[in-house]
């Protein structure tokens, strides 16, 4: 077994240092976070250890307010301790693992590892998170200690959400230095690890520039706009929709600058060099301080409600705008659900469409056929390295594959594009593409290699037994997913609750009790589930099926009881957004999954709407299951705190913060790594059935009833007196207060289970009857955000 990291040291508190240092206290792990001290402290400042420390302190108190959050939950900043180098250094020599995230200067990273050399002994690693800088120049004149724990360690930001990891071995690195560098990232972190050659910006930032660069020397060449290109190379091309431009203000376009630059200076023997020359229009917007969403400005400003452009031929900013043929079309490629036939039919596009997809593909697909054997041996080093650090849905070789690998090479060459020799021969040799199963084409072998999986990064189709699933109906199917485990997938478009998906839910729960040993429900796509099918309870309200509805709602809610009494361990594995009927499944569940970045709650108040699947009830029961049986309590601060979860549509914006809203239990499991969160769902219902599983028994609670009404009415006509509420908001929040109090006689005796659900199915049916909750439906249909009214 590898010896895991248990201590971290990060040196250097700026965006990446302290981005890095959150997420390994979001693992867990004990953090040391040192800076300098700052240079322009007063006599009496530098007697102080708090004011020494200024420039660390500063950064953690900037985690704690970041936006989008840097930390799962802010607590986590309590395992951060902050010094300097001055008064602090030695005590990094404690750590398993120090990782110098300092300024991109050489005599100044020199100048600290000269220190931690003397400082570190045993097997203390030290790893840079530079990107730009050798590892020969920064080693030099080190120890032979120093050298063969050293290595680059390169996160891309923020450290929290992009998956992928550059590792970076000296000459000298052990093959142990190496191993638990990777467990620690892979395994505690969650990152997709890449091994990268020692070269300038190593993989995806040499790839990811070089093809941003090249299209918008393009877009001067065809005469096209900043809106054209980021409508070509977003999602009809297979990237993210915020596409070049977009992405360059993001990212900030003095940071796009300085990669650029570094290449073009480091790379003159590149054939492509001159991609990497930055446009004279960007060397003056990084001069003007035009840098992007740092600066409330740059390819793109907001103004007012309108977002204006800034034209490459004037240097000016305009109305935005483009050639309407061009967004036309490609809104139309946009929707087109699977990727390789969207960038497929991208390319076929006759004009200049597709003539303009075609030169960005080519010249992209060449280049990195050509950097292999420079920046990595492996093809799929370079698509991992793409889809994780640039979140491309398509690595470049499975872009090229998608095309059609030799119709593809033909046409290049046609062109009179530059390929490499080993690509010549994989073409000569009859190969279809890069991949195939699960081999992939090893250009510098010449030859078929297996790819070297994770048996834990298992798909669902690989674990389904047999040709066709046990269960089927048009909004799920139910698959044995071997080891007497059944689950449960939803089909229904974002994977919304209707009919179908609640008839599945009963029927696979009763064929688990007799033929299988638990229930694992996985679904597939951007979202677990965004709730109830929505467009099904407004044709009912306004058709007036009220027995139907009423049926509906009965059906979900004693789906997700049957779940939770169902004599076979349920599991729910639940990622991204689930929301609504979402969570509300969760709380059905004996244990939970999750993602580490899944968003969770209770929102229906967005629509007019409280919970309508028992959700009132068991996130009130999940609050209360902890009290031991005997205790009398005042339930009262349980169903105020309940009451303003679903109120204000309290949302979680990490598995972590479910834990600590009472949203999934504290003994539920996280995954770092969504690609091996079906192997660890499926592992926890097995442990589960192992373990001797028997259901929970039904309890029942007294509840504040009609003093709780009151009280809590009290609280709605504070706000909508305020103006924070309006009285349609009123009128659901005193729907909510009933039920969650247990109707105006739940003070008087235990109320049971039974008794809340029907209060919720009630208040739920009557909200679908008030034009307005309606209103807010229908506009949440048409405009995917919620009406005030």
């Amino acid at each position: 077994m590898t010896r895991p990291i248990r201590r971290v040291a990060v040196l250097g508190a700026g965006v990446m240092g302290s981005g890095i240092a959150a997420h390994c206290a979001n693992a867990g792990l004990p953090v040391l976070l040192f800076d300098i001290v700052p240079p322009k402290l007063s006599d009496a400042e530098r007697t102080k250890k708090s004011a020494r420390d200024g420039f660390a302190a500063g950064a953690l108190d900037k985690l704690r307010k970041s936006k989008p959050a840097s930390f799962t939950h802010v607590r986590n900043a309590q395992l951060i301790t902050v010094g300097n180098f001055d008064d602090d250094l030695a005590k990094v020599a404690d750590c398993d693992l120090i990782v110098e995230a300092i300024i991109e200067k050489l005599d100044i990273k020199k100048a600290l590892f000269e220190k931690l050399d003397a400082l570190c002994q045993g097997d203390t690693i030290i790893a840079s998170n530079t990107s730009g800088l050798r590892i020969a120049e920064m080693i030099e004149g080190r120890s032979a200690r120093f050298r063969s724990h050293f290595l680059v360690t390169h996160f891309f930001n923020p450290p929290r959400y992009m998956k992928l990891l550059e590792l970076v071995a000296g000459p000298d690195t052990s093959a142990e230095v190496k191993a638990r560098c990777e467990a620690w990232g892979r395994d505690q972190l969650g990152k997709g690890i890449v091994w990268a050659k020692d070269t300038p910006n190593f993989i995806a930032n040499r790839i990811g520039t070089h093809s941003m660069m090249a299209v918008i020397h393009q877009m001067s060449e065809m005469g096209l706009t900043p809106e054209d290109v980021d409508n070509l190379t977003g999602a009809p091309m297979g990237h993210p929709k915020s596409a070049s431009f977009r992405t360059a203000d993001l990212v900030g376009l003095d940071t796009l600058v300085h990669v650029v630059e570094n290449c073009h200076a480091s790379l003159t023997a590149d054939e492509d060099r001159e991609v990497f020359t930055v446009p004279a229009f960007i060397k003056t917007m990084k001069e003007k301080g035009q840098l992007g969403d740092k600066t409330k400005g740059g390819f793109y400003k907001k103004v007012g409600k309108d977002i204006q452009t800034l034209d490459p031929t004037t240097g000016e900013y305009r109305a935005k705008g483009g050639t309407e043929a061009i967004a036309k079309a490609t809104k139309g490629l946009s929707k087109i659900e699977d990727v390789a036939e969207r960038v497929r039919k991208l390319v076929a596009t006759d004009g200049v469409v597709g003539q303009f997809a075609w030169k960005a593909l080519a010249k992209s697909l060449a280049y990195s056929a050509r950097r292999i054997g420079e920046i990595t041996d492996d093809v799929k080093a370079i698509d991992d390295a793409m889809k994780w650090g640039y979140n491309w849905e398509l690595g470049p070789f499975e872009t090229w594959d998608a095309l059609g690998f030799a119709a593809t090479y033909d046409r290049m060459k046609a062109d009179g594009i530059a390929l490499p020799a080993s690509v010549d021969k994989m073409r000569a040799s009859g190969a279809k593409g890069f991949y195939d199963g699960d081999r992939v084409y090893d250009l510098t072998r010449g030859e078929y290699v297996k790819v070297a999986a994770d048996p834990r990064e298992v798909s669902l189709p690989a674990l389904r037994k047999g040709d066709a699933p046990v269960l089927k109906n048009a909004g799920a199917e139910a698959w044995d997913l071997g080891d007497g485990i059944l689950g449960v997938t939803f089909k229904t478009k974002a994977n919304s609750i209707d009919a179908d998906v609640i008839a599945m839910l009963h029927e696979a729960v009763a064929k688990a009790e007799n033929e299988f040993r638990g229930v694992l429900i996985y679904n597939t796509g951007e979202f677990f589930c965004v709730g109830a099918n929505l467009f099904g309870v407004v044709m009912a309200a306004q058709q007036k099926q009220w027995d139907g509805l009423r049926e509906m709602i009965r059906g979900y809610q004693y789906a997700t009881q049957r779940m939770k009494y169902a004599t076979v361990p349920v599991v729910a594995a639940p990622y991204n957004m689930t929301l609504g009927g979402g969570l509300e499944l969760c709380f059905g569940c004996d244990a939970v999954q999750a993602a580490s970045e899944t968003y969770s709650g209770l929102v229906e108040v967005g629509v007019g709407l409280i919970p309508g699947g028992a959700g009132t009830l068991n996130m009130l029961w999940r609050g209360l299951e902890a009290v031991p049986e005997g205790v009398e309590i005042d339930t009262y601060a349980f169903v105020t705190q309940t009451f303003k979860n679903i109120a204000l549509a309290k949302v979680a914006t990490s598995a972590e913060e479910a834990k600590a809203f009472g949203f999934f239990r504290t003994t539920d499991g996280v995954s770092f790594d969504r690609a091996r969160q079906l192997h660890e769902a499926k592992q926890r219902v097995i442990g589960l059935a192992n373990a001797g599983y028997h259901p929970p028994v039904p309890r029942a609670f007294k509840l504040p009833g009609a003093s709780g009404i009151a009280t809590l009415s009290m609280m709605v006509d504070t706000l909508v007196a305020g103006g924070y509420a309006s009285a349609h908001d009123a009128l659901i929040a005193r729907k909510l207060a009933n039920v969650l109090c247990g109707g105006q006689g739940g003070g008087t005796h235990a109320v049971t289970e039974d008794e809340v659900l029907e209060l919720e199915r009630e208040a739920f049916l009557s909200l679908c009857g008030e034009p307005k909750s309606q209103e807010r439906m229908q506009y949440m249909l048409m405009n995917n955000k919620p009406l005030r009214n």
